[in-house]
């Protein structure tokens, strides 16, 4: 028999033990390619400014929420979008040159799954229920720029006050880890961490957010969410009269009501050495109107403030000026209707606070309080780059926070907290997070390709056994080759002995 005779049945026979042990070794599924990193953007057109935000995240969701691993922004030059009330166009096209920025941050064959969106906050709210038409205008022009990007736009709209808030609550408890956390090996575990509160203060007015326990104590102004395999009842307390511009203007008010026989009007709340003119017009808005002790000055009347900085008597007074007000929901608890932000910790959203947690740190707030309420001039615009009109309202912005931490509210001041928060970089813009989260539960979760695979341990057994059996059919047919030359060499030599 010769080598080419058997060289195939050896070749069925390894193939045969090969094609059995490999249906007998378990396998597993190994991705073909890592898993892409999908983009959404949002802009955020608020008051004073536009802001497109960049947001990353990977395609393996969390109970069907994204996971964000990385925000860029581009601040849009320019005014607010409601200032284009003359020229909507001018709108548009204010946001080009961040849009073509976008265009360099993500992949061009990712544009067309990159969902966009434009939020209008504030000042569009006010100017939809004054002028609808210049409103419905602006947004157009708006989305006309935006359908013309390569990216897929989604739609622009104005937010309701209860939305944004809501939204900017989902944001502060995403990066404080409340809907989910890391373990040790870097997997996803839901929080046991209960859900904070947010207490925002803005310009014109103060919101207080927070959850409901059960369904059933919603009210119908409430927003229901729906993230990372729970359902979150959302709701908000909003005090219309208790912004910062509110604040200083009812609290000069009744200063002046107080003082109106005087040459100087003394403030407890500014510093000393700053004074300003003010036309009693200017601060006797709605807001201070209830807050009227006797007969009001005339309209274009003049009177010279001047601040006397202390602490004590403005804190006082300010807590007198909100035990007197009615129009705030936050110092009316009714424990019957179901909504109880007593029980719960709220992180504060404010200017002041951020100036006081960076300038006098104290783990005690009324201590804070004082401390930045003593502050002179030159201390105050040595801190902070902001104007100087804008530093001297921080005490009584501060005194009002510390007001509401007196009436059982509970305020968290926890530094390490502040420092996970900080991660939302632009704060004013939080809510801008909070959405995109909730929207990434309608966006599609791509399917990773897959390959068939087996154990390193179980691959280096057979390469063990393909060497094997190759060697044992070299071998074994060396050896017949062998047998062979030695038989036939055996009767040629028998033939020449003959």
């Amino acid at each position: 028999m010769s080598w080419r005779e058997l060289l195939p049945p050896w070749l069925v026979i390894v193939a045969g033990l090969t094609g059995i042990v490999l249906l007998c070794v378990s396998t597993k599924d190994v991705p073909m390619a890592r898993l892409r990193t999908k983009y959404g953007i949002v802009l955020d057109a608020g008051p004073s400014r536009t802001i497109l935000f960049i947001y990353q995240w990977t395609t393996t969701k969390a109970d069907k929420t994204g996971v964000i691993i990385g925000c860029s922004s581009c601040p849009v030059q320019g005014p607010g979008v409601s200032s284009y009330t003359d020229s909507p166009q001018k709108a548009g096209k204010s946001l080009e040159l961040c849009l073509n920025w976008a265009q360099k941050e993500i992949p061009a064959e990712q544009y067309s799954q990159t969902p966009l969106y434009l939020g209008a906050t504030t000042s569009m709210r006010q100017l939809n229920l004054t002028h609808p038409i210049l409103s419905d205008s602006l947004l157009a022009a708006l989305t006309g720029t935006l359908k013309s990007s390569p990216f897929n736009f989604q739609g622009a709209q104005i937010l309701s006050s209860p939305e944004e808030e809501a939204f900017n609550w989902v944001a502060v408890n995403y990066v404080l880890e409340n809907f989910f956390k890391y373990d040790w090996q870097g997997q996803l575990v839901p929080s046991r961490s209960g859900m904070a509160g947010v207490l925002s203060v803005g310009r014109t007015s103060a919101q207080l957010t927070c959850e409901l326990e059960e369904e059933k104590q919603a009210p119908k102004e409430g927003v229901r969410l729906q993230l990372y395999g729970q359902t979150h009842r959302v709701h908000t307390r909003q005090c219309p009269c208790h912004g910062t511009e509110q604040l200083r203007s009812r609290l000069l008010s009744v200063l002046i009501q107080d003082q109106r026989s005087a040459k100087t009007v003394s403030n407890p709340c500014w510093p000393l050495t700053y004074s300003q003119e003010v036309q009693w017009q200017s601060v006797h808005g709605p807001c201070a109107a209830g807050d009227d002790t006797q007969d009001t000055p005339g309209p274009r009347e003049v009177f010279n403030i001047t601040g006397s900085s202390n602490p004590t008597a403005c804190v006082s007074l300010v807590q007198s000026l909100l035990n007197s007000s009615s129009s705030c929901t936050f110092f009316k608890h009714s424990l019957s209707s179901g909504l109880k932000p007593l029980q719960t910790r709220f992180l504060v959203i404010s200017e002041a606070m951020d100036f006081m947690r960076g300038t006098v740190p104290s783990p005690d707030l009324g201590q804070a309080v004082k401390r930045l309420c003593g502050m002179s001039v030159k201390e105050l615009m040595r801190e902070s780059q902001a104007s100087l009109d804008t530093l001297v309202d921080y005490c009584t912005v501060s005194a009002f926070i510390f007001h509401l931490s007196t009436t059982g509210y509970t305020l968290d001041f926890d530094r390490p907290a502040w420092i996970a928060f900080q991660k939302m970089g632009d704060r004013s813009s939080g809510w801008t997070l909070g959405y995109l989260l909730s929207l990434t539960s309608t966006i599609p979760q791509d399917s990773p390709s897959f390959l068939k695979g087996i154990e390193p341990g179980v691959w280096s057994l057979l390469l063990v056994l393909f060497v094997v059996l190759l060697m044992g059919s070299f071998m074994r047919i060396s050896y017949r080759v062998m047998v062979r030359e030695s038989s036939s060499s055996h009767r040629n030599s028998s033939v020449f002995d003959d």
